[in-house]
């Protein structure tokens, strides 16, 4: 039985905290798209920020890859 899905700050897709690439991981989506999301959120209405911070501390970092309980190859 496969795991579900969960939502986790990337550890490869990092470029400040990991939220961006963690979200795109999760949506199967291109990091750089959801980042242009964060920065257009930020400039149109002030929230992308905000966000941001938010995020940091509600999303939890992406286990370690050689803790138990990750699958391998998937």
């Amino acid at each position: 039985m496969n795991a579900p899905k969960r939502l986790y700050r990337s550890q490869s897709q990092k470029m400040i905290w990991g939220i961006c690439g963690g979200i795109a991981e999760y949506l199967n989506l291109d990091p750089t798209v959801v980042r242009l999301l964060f920065v257009l959120a930020a400039v149109l209405w002030g929230g992308g920020v905000l966000a941001y911070v938010v995020l940091y501390f509600v999303i939890p970092e992406a286990p370690a890859a050689n803790e138990p309980g990750l699958s391998q190859g998937g």
